[in-house]
């Protein structure tokens, strides 16, 4: 899995389980938490396009990617910069 998509699961995770609560301490020490910045991005777009999903992180991710077009600006460009050659 690529740091961006750690970054998103944590970003998702902290905006819908309020932090570790819902992970165990190994699955908390792998994913990384991302900014408030980036947590703020995307948390609305969580609840208008992959509420259905919740609490399931890889479905989230999975649904925010699929939507990407529709997702706003901030959020759009935490998967744009996912899909950049490195």
């Amino acid at each position: 899995m690529s740091m961006t998509k750690y970054m998103l699961a944590a970003i998702i995770l902290t905006a819908l389980a309020g932090g570790y609560a819902s992970t165990s301490p190994a699955q908390a020490e792998q994913e990384y938490r991302g900014t408030p910045a980036q947590q703020k991005a995307c948390r609305p777009n969580v609840f208008r396009f992959c509420a259905g999903e919740i609490p399931n992180v890889r479905k989230i991710t999975e649904c925010l990617r699929r939507n990407i077009s529709r997702l706003t600006p901030d959020c759009a460009a935490i998967f744009a910069a996912e899909q950049q050659p490195h």
